[in-house]
């Protein structure tokens, strides 16, 4: 009883910290316009900003994982809230492109230190059956952020609330979850050291990064990879698409919202989905319904796409918590950490290649082009993930 009240208050500050990071993420798509309007920023300029605080957060998951090893993850999980905090504070007080050039960089490098840290604490601690489910919550609640303080951020901008007081604000909510994180998570690093110390053996006669079997490592993420691909291709450009039906630009911006609302619902139930129908066929299901779902929002009526959208968010960012949850059955327990951050390392870089890619296609031969190769590109993920056996159950399919 007592181990089951640790892990539920381990995943607790885990799913806060994923709140309050990906909410001042997101609050960044409200605060960009602003800022670009207040410091006269050219779009070259926001979207050098923009692609600093990405690339900042991709670049430390994989040394956050690594370091996880001699430090703990619960002590770098404060460490990214503090960051946070500190970017958010420093923007406060901005005066030119090259202060907001610096807070947002600080901002992205505190949001790198959380999705393997919180991924790989959670796995360590919930043991099965519950992993999966666990790591679903999870995955869930950082979309819950992102629609909890980008909506908020809007709101307190709509009603005259200077955009400075609502970023300190937001740099106050960091500093409490921090220390909450900390003082909850107190005593979780003992294991780790632990872990390390019991394995020394293991894992110089099996690599450092404990891999049970590279060719299922490197499958899961070529998996990972198509399928992050499409998610940020879609978010990307879904909007495009529904104003290239006739809507109206501001009314087409609301199909990201919808998206994202069926993908915290996705996220939390394929937890369970995997849980009782294994990952392959779960994956399976997920990644086709994503591809059938686009090709139908592709050919559909306005009221129809709108209505297609949650169903189809459900899907499309779904499958994320099959795929990390798979992590466990491919990486030893001690090196959880390491498996995780090359993971969302992946993710990162595919989140920063999709959108490209799909963004190329749509220019030559047009959107509802670009939505048919995401929808194929979903299909191609199947396959790599079908033929891992390593820990990964089959009951669904042969």
């Amino acid at each position: 009883m007592a181990q089951t009240r640790r892990s539920k208050s381990i995943l607790a500050a885990c799913c806060g910290a994923h709140v309050v990071q990906d909410g001042l993420g997101a609050a960044l798509y409200v605060l960009m316009p602003i800022l670009a309007q207040v410091f006269g920023l050219s779009y070259a300029q926001v979207g050098m900003i923009r692609a600093a605080n990405n690339c900042a957060s991709s670049i430390m998951e994989l040394p956050s994982g690594v370091l996880a090893e001699r430090l703990g993850e619960s002590r770098l999980l404060v460490f990214g809230l503090i960051c946070a905090c500190a970017g958010y504070l420093c923007l406060s007080v901005s005066t030119g492109v090259w202060t907001v050039f610096a807070s947002l960089l600080l901002l992205g490098t505190g949001a790198g230190f959380q999705h393997a840290l919180s991924s790989s604490l959670i796995s360590r601690t919930t043991g099965e059956p519950g992993r999966r489910a666990a790591l679903g919550i999870y995955n869930s609640s950082g979309d819950v952020g992102k629609l909890a303080f980008a909506g908020l951020f809007g709101l307190a901008t709509g009603i005259g609330i200077a955009w400075q007081g609502v970023v300190v604000a937001l740099a106050l909510v960091a500093l409490v979850a921090a220390i909450a994180v900390f003082f909850t998570l107190r005593g979780t690093d003992v294991a780790v050291t632990h872990s390390s110390t019991s394995h020394q053996g293991a894992v110089s006669m099996r690599g450092d990064w404990g891999f049970r079997d590279r060719k299922e490592v490197m499958a899961l993420c070529v998996s990972v990879f198509l399928d992050t691909a499409v998610q940020s291709g879609f978010l990307v450009f879904v909007a495009f698409v529904i104003a290239e039906k006739g809507v109206s630009v501001h009314v087409s911006a609301f199909a990201v919202v919808l998206t994202l609302v069926g993908g915290i619902v996705g996220k939390f139930g394929c937890g369970f989905l995997a849980q009782r129908i294994g990952v392959r066929a779960s994956f399976f299901l997920t990644q086709g319904a994503t591809a059938l779902t686009i090709m139908a929002l592709t050919i559909s009526s306005p009221v129809a796409a709108f209505l297609l959208l949650p169903l189809l968010g459900m899907f499309l960012q779904g499958s994320t918590t099959i795929t990390y949850g798979a992590v466990s059955d491919v990486v030893r327990s001690d090196r959880q950490s390491r498996g995780f951050a090359l993971i969302y390392t992946v993710s990162s870089l595919s989140a920063i290649a999709g959108p490209t890619i799909f963004g190329v296609l749509g220019d030559r031969f047009g959107l509802d082009a670009a939505m048919l190769a995401m929808a194929l590109v979903s299909l191609l993920a199947i396959p790599p993930l079908m033929v891992m056996r390593t820990g990964i159950e089959d009951t669904a399919l042969p």
